[in-house]
C-alpha cells in the first residue's frame, strides 16, 4: 500500500497548534454559526472601473444600503441608496444595476420555490431622479432589465410580461401559461435543477427583442408530496417531475419583437426529444445563439438564428462518447467571434471561434482543467480564467492573450483563489482561503497579481479558534485500483501511531464532484474535528468519477454509476484498515444524496469491511431520479436496465450485517422520500434491523430552526454507539 503525504497540511499548522488550547467543538456552536466567516455581499464592479458596490445592513436602523467604495483606497465614496429613503420598503435582499447603471432593480419579500427559483416583490430605483416604483403588486419571477435600462421583462403565473418605463406601456407577451401545463420564460423543475438555469428568456442587444422558451409539460408525469404543516389536514404539493425514461416537457423557442408587436416560433430543425439548455443573444442584435442537445446529452449543436429571416444555422457541433457539460462560458466579442470551453481534447479548455464557427485557436492547453472563465479584456486582448494547473486540490487565477500566448499566473498563495474583476479588468478582488486560512479578500493588480490592498479578512475568527483543539486536514494520495486518488485525513490530538483508532469515511463521489479540496472549513469540517477530539480518525477519498483530473477519469463511471466508485471506497477502506493505527473492525462511512447512495452500497456490498453507515437523503434507485441528470450518465432504463439495477442499494439489502442509519426529509422535491420508503420496505422484507428518521416538511437540505442541530446530534450519537 502506498499513501503519500502532499503539500503542507501539517507543516503550516505547527505554529498554530503550539498556541492552541484544548477547548472542544460542540454541535450547538457549529450549527449556531459560531464559526461563520465574514464575506463581501452582492459585490458589483461599477462601469467606471474605479469603484464597486456592496450590500450592507445598518445594524442600528435595520435599513439596507447600497454602498459605493473606491477600489484603490477602500474608502466609501457614498451611500448610493438606502431602503430608509423608500416609502413602504424597510429593506431589500438584492439588487441589480441596468447596463448603464442609471436604474437599479431591488428585490424584497423573496419566497423560495425550488433550489434556484424564487418569486418576490421588485422595485425600480432611478438613480438620476431618486424615483422609485413597484414593478407589480404581485410577486413575480425572474425580472430582467433591458440593456438600455428602459424596459423590464418578467414572469407572472407562467406568462411573460414587458414593461416600458419611458412610455408606461405594459405588454403581456404570452397568455397560455398554466401551472403544470404551460410555462413561458422560466424553466421547468428538471431544467432548473440539472441545467442550473431558471430564467428562460433573453433581451437582444438593442433592447427591441426578447427570445424565450416555452415548456409544454402536459404529458410529463406528476409527482406529489404531502406538506403537513400545523393544520388539521395536510396539503398536497403536485408538480411535474420527469423520472428517468419518462416523457420530458416539449420545449420550443420564440422571438418576440417589441417594436413590431410580433411573436414568432423558431423552427430549429428536425430535432426529436431534445433539450435547449441555453439561449443567448450575440453581439449582433439580430443574431440569437441557441444550444440544442439530444436526450443522451452527447451531441450538442450551437445554432445561430437570424431574427429577421427566422433562419437557423448550425455553427458548431460537439460530440462525446459519454456526455457534454453545459456552462455559461459562451462569450461573444465585438466582431461576433466567440469564446467557448470544451473537453474535446480530454481536459476542459478555452477555445476561440470565428462567427462562422471556424476554430481560430485553442487558447489554453495542457493536462489540467480550466475550472472557471472570468471574462475577456478587449482593450488588452487578454482572457482571465481559473484552473488547477497547480494541483487539482488548489485553484489559481491566470491571464492569457487571446492567441494563447503570454500566460501569467496572477495568484500566489497555495489554496483556492477566486476572482471578481472590475468592469475594465484593471483590478480584481481575490477571494482566497486554504485549509489553514479563512477567507481573505484583497484587491489585486490585473497585470501582475500583486496585492494593492487588503479589503477584509477573518483574522478575528483565527484568534477565536486558538481556544480550540483544531484538528488539521492532512492531504495525501492513496493508490487504489491502479489509480492515484486524493485524500485528506483528520486525526485525534496526541495521535499515537501505536494505538488503534476507529475510522469514519466521508465521501460524495458524484460525477465531476470534488470533496478533497484545499479550502477553508465547512460546518462539516468542524464536526469532523469534534469527532477527532473524541478519538475518531476521519478520512475522505475522491474516487473514480470525481472531477478535475480530465474527462477520462471523470467519465470512467459512465453507464455504471455506483460500481467503480463503490469499489474505490471499499478498497480505500481496506487499505486504511491495514494501517497499524486503524482498527479495521471499526470502519464506518457516511454521505448525503449521491453520497448516501454510495454509503448504502458500501455497507451492503462490503459487510465485512464497514461496521456502520449513515445515508442522508440517498438515491436508492436511479429509476426514481430525474431524466436530465440520470440519463446523462446512465442513458434510459429502457436502454440500460443493468446500469440502473446492478448497483441499486434496494437490490443488495441481504448483505446488511452492520448498523445502518437512514435519514430523509419528507418534502424533498429533488431526491424524493420515495427512495427511502422503497429501501425501508426492502430492508423490512429482508428482516434487517436498522435505524431511520424522517424530517417532516424538510427538503433535500434538511434544515430550518433546530433541524440541522437535531440531525447532527442523531448522527453523532449513532457513530458513538456503533463505531
Amino acid at each position: 500500500m502506498k499513501i503519500t503525504k502532499l503539500f503542507f497540511g501539517c507543516v503550516l499548522f505547527i505554529g498554530f497548534i503550539t498556541t492552541a488550547q484544548n477547548k472542544n467543538f460542540t454541535l450547538d456552536e457549529i450549527w449556531g454559526g459560531a464559526f461563520r466567516t465574514e464575506s463581501l455581499q452582492s459585490l458589483h464592479g461599477m462601469q467606471n472601473g474605479i469603484q464597486y458596490s456592496v450590500l450592507e445592513k445598518d445594524q442600528a436602523s435595520g435599513a439596507t444600503n447600497i454602498e459605493i467604495y473606491n477600489y484603490e483606497t477602500g474608502e466609501k465614496s457614498k451611500t448610493l441608496l438606502s431602503s430608509s429613503a423608500i416609502e413602504g420598503l424597510a429593506s431589500f435582499q438584492g439588487y441589480t444595476f441596468s447596463k448603464d447603471e442609471n436604474r437599479i432593480l431591488l428585490s424584497s419579500e423573496l419566497e423560495q420555490i425550488y433550489r434556484r427559483s424564487s418569486k418576490g416583490i421588485y422595485h425600480i430605483y432611478d438613480v438620476a431622479s431618486n424615483g422609485v416604483f413597484k414593478v407589480s403588486e404581485k410577486k413575480i419571477q425572474s425580472p430582467v432589465l433591458s440593456p438600455d435600462g428602459n424596459k423590464i421583462a418578467y414572469v407572472l403565473d407562467n406568462n411573460i410580461y414587458m414593461l416600458n418605463f419611458v412610455t408606461g406601456q405594459e405588454i403581456q407577451l404570452t397568455d397560455d401559461g398554466k401551472k403544470n401545463e404551460i410555462i413561458n420564460g422560466i424553466t421547468d423543475w428538471v431544467y432548473e435543477e440539472e441545467f442550473a438555469v431558471v430564467t428562460a428568456f433573453d433581451w437582444s442587444a438593442d433592447s427591441n427583442k426578447i427570445a424565450f422558451l416555452r415548456f409544454d409539460e402536459k404529458e410529463v408525469p406528476e409527482f406529489s408530496m404531502d406538506v403537513y404543516g400545523n393544520d388539521l389536514y395536510q396539503q398536497q404539493e403536485v408538480f411535474k417531475y420527469p423520472k428517468a425514461g419518462e416523457k420530458n416537457a416539449k420545449v420550443s423557442l420564440f422571438v418576440a419583437d417589441i417594436t413590431a408587436m410580433t411573436s414568432d416560433q423558431i423552427k430549429l430543425g428536425a430535432y426529436k426529444d431534445f433539450y435547449i439548455p441555453r439561449i443567448k443573444w450575440t453581439a449582433n442584435p439580430d443574431i440569437l445563439s441557441v444550444q440544442v442537445m439530444n436526450r443522451h446529452q452527447n451531441n450538442l449543436d450551437l445554432i445561430f438564428v437570424d431574427a429577421k429571416t427566422k433562419t437557423p444555422k448550425i455553427v458548431l457541433n460537439e460530440k462525446d462518447d459519454a456526455y457534454i457539460d453545459i456552462t455559461d462560458n459562451l462569450t461573444f466579442l465585438e466582431d461576433n467571434s466567440f469564446i467557448w470551453t470544451s473537453e474535446k481534447d480530454g481536459y476542459n479548455h478555452i477555445y476561440h471561434y470565428a462567427e462562422t464557427g471556424t476554430l481560430i485557436n485553442q487558447v489554453t492547453k495542457g493536462n489540467w482543467e480550466v475550472t472557471d472563465y472570468y471574462g475577456y479584456d478587449k482593450k488588452n486582448k487578454r482572457i482571465y480564467y481559473q484552473s488547477v494547473e497547480n494541483g487539482i486540490i488548489n485553484r489559481d487565477i491566470y491571464s492569457i492573450t487571446l492567441d494563447g500566448k503570454d500566460k501569467k499566473r496572477l495568484s500566489t498563495k497555495e489554496g483556492v483563489n477566486e476572482a471578481e474583476f472590475s468592469a475594465d479588468f484593471s483590478v480584481y478582488i481575490n477571494y482566497f482561503s486554504n485549509a489553514t486560512t479563512p477567507y481573505e479578500f484583497t484587491l489585486n493588480d490585473d497585470t501582475t497579481g500583486k496585492i494593492i490592498r487588503e479589503i477584509k479578512d477573518n483574522k478575528a475568527l483565527l484568534v477565536k479558534l486558538k481556544q480550540y483543539d483544531i484538528r488539521p486536514k492532512e492531504f495525501s494520495t492513496i493508490e487504489v485500483n491502479s489509480e492515484t486518488l486524493n485524500m485528506w485525513t483528520i486525526k485525534p490530538k496526541d495521535f499515537d501511531p501505536k494505538k488503534k483508532y476507529p475510522l469514519l469515511m466521508y465521501q460524495y463521489s458524484g460525477p465531476g464532484s470534488q470533496s478533497v479540496k484545499n479550502t477553508w472549513h465547512t460546518a462539516n469540517d468542524y464536526w469532523y474535528m469534534m469527532l477527532a477530539q473524541q478519538g475518531y480518525i476521519v478520512a475522505c477519498v475522491d474516487g473514480k468519477g470525481t472531477g478535475f483530473k480530465g474527462a477520462k477519469f471523470k467519465k470512467a463511471t459512465q453507464n455504471d454509476l455506483g460500481n467503480l466508485e463503490v469499489q474505490d471506497q471499499i478498497a480505500a477502506a481496506k487499505q486504511l484498515g491495514a494501517l497499524p493505527h486503524i482498527d479495521a473492525s471499526r470502519i464506518g462511512i457516511w454521505g448525503w444524496s449521491y453520497g448516501g447512495f454510495m454509503s448504502s452500497n458500501c455497507l451492503f456490498k462490503a459487510p465485512d469491511t464497514f461496521k456502520m453507515a449513515i445515508a442522508v437523503a440517498p438515491v436508492t434507485s436511479w429509476r426514481f431520479y430525474d431524466t436530465i441528470y440520470t440519463e446523462r450518465y446512465l442513458k434510459t432504463p429502457q436502454e440500460n436496465a443493468k446500469g440502473y439495477d446492478s448497483n441499486s442499494p434496494i437490490n443488495f439489502v441481504d448483505g446488511l450485517k452492520g448498523k445502518f442509519l437512514l435519514v430523509h426529509g419528507s418534502a424533498d422535491d429533488n431526491v424524493h422520500v420515495q427512495n427511502t420508503m422503497q429501501l425501508v420496505e426492502a430492508l423490512v422484507q429482508a428482516n434487517k434491523q436498522f435505524d431511520w428518521a424522517i424530517y417532516p416538511d424538510k427538503n433535500h437540505g434538511i434544515y430550518g430552526g433546530n433541524t440541522r442541530l437535531h440531525l447532527y446530534n442523531k448522527m453523532t450519537n449513532f457513530i458513538k454507539e456503533n463505531l
